[in-house]
């Protein structure tokens, strides 16, 4: 009994022990986790265009950037880097129909109104080839991490044939070409109704039709520019230019110009405004003005309907009435008013 007594005390005595330990501490937390700030608060001033979630799969097409943000590389998150090909204006194929037979190309330029009156029909085909590429960026932004400023080098030819005209073998009556260097400074100005300046920028233009003399038409022009958005839905680009003389005409000799007049006609400003109905639908409408009391110029209206998935298709059915001076250089004086119907391949 002594025994099972004196064992009884020596187990109590080491739990006893056991309960006067100090307790074990707790390590502090690390210094990383210690010394990490909260989380920074959303800045209401930063435009939504701006990026707010993680990359997607469409690099610099991400559509949480705006339209004009992704077409003209805006932003770090919309550059696509130097010396890609992307589409400039509509890559199109369409067949078009004049209110009437084209009129006998005329200028008051010495030698070069038309000689002979071709038959030529009223209907024709449409075929419009348009890219550009980014000749550099950054040449004033630096590397600012949230705009992009970029010079870009674009061409653009139009051509109509007289597809359905057998009698004279189905010719292309017009092959105009339009180079230019555009240069395109971003920016983010806060307009009346929510609307916001997206961007500003110059260009050097020129164009003609590789005719030689009666037919020969070109022109170049240096003009500023200017693109606003309201939400993605609505966007207005606007250009006002200026025409440069031809060298020759310079020099006092009035036969060296095509076409003294043509900014009395084709106009000296332009304005276009395009509305996303929705992701399957755009309108749009351009008006060219030559900021003259006789008010000459031209309007274009236009409905794209998408072919496919929007996200991932970049064809269009293509829609279009044109009334006014400048459908082609050729009849760059002659008011024509042409439907048009076609396929087009948009930005890309």
């Amino acid at each position: 009994m002594t025994g099972n007594n004196e064992a009884r005390l020596a187990c109590f005595d080491r739990w006893a022990q056991q309960q006067s330990l100090p307790a074990a501490a707790v390590p502090p937390a690390p210094a990383v986790l210690a010394d990490t700030p909260p989380p920074t608060p959303v800045d209401a001033s930063v435009p939504a265009t701006r990026v707010v979630t993680a990359g997607t799969a469409d690099g610099c097409r991400d559509r949480q950037y705006s339209s004009l943000s992704r077409f003209w590389e805006l932003e770090a998150g919309t550059d696509c880097g130097t010396f890609g090909f992307r589409g400039y204006r509509p890559l199109n194929v369409s067949f078009g129909v004049a209110a009437r037979d084209p009129e006998t190309p005329t200028s008051p330029a010495i030698g070069r109104s038309a000689l002979v009156d071709r038959p030529y029909q009223a209907q024709d085909m449409r075929i419009g080839l348009s890219l550009r590429t980014k000749l550099a960026e950054g040449l004033l932004t630096g590397d600012d991490p949230a705009k992009k400023d970029s010079l870009w080098f674009g061409y653009t030819q139009q051509s109509t044939r007289q597809i359905f005209n057998e009698d004279l073998s189905r010719p292309f009556r017009t092959t105009d070409h339009e180079p230019e260097f555009i240069y395109v400074y971003p920016t983010d100005y806060k307009l009346p109704g929510g609307w916001r300046l997206r961007y500003g920028g110059l260009g050097l233009n020129h164009q003609s039709n590789g005719q030689d003399l009666p037919l020969s038409r070109s022109w170049n022009r240096v003009y500023l520019m200017g693109g606003a958005d309201l939400d993605d839905r609505y966007v207005i680009t606007a250009r006002i230019w200026k025409r440069i003389k031809e060298s020759t005409a310079k020099l006092g000799d009035p036969a060296g110009d095509d076409n003294p007049d043509i900014e009395d006609y084709i106009g000296r400003a332009e304005v276009k405004g395009v509305w996303n109905f929705d992701r399957n639908n755009q309108f749009g409408v351009t008006v060219r003005n030559n900021l003259r009391t006789s008010g000459n110029g031209s309007i274009r209206l236009e409905w794209l309907k998408a072919i496919g998935d929007p996200a991932r298709s970049n064809l269009r059915f293509h829609t279009q009435l044109f009334y006014g001076y400048g459908d082609t250089l050729i009849d760059y004086n002659k008011k024509r008013t042409v439907f048009m119907v076609g396929i087009s391949l948009v930005d890309f």
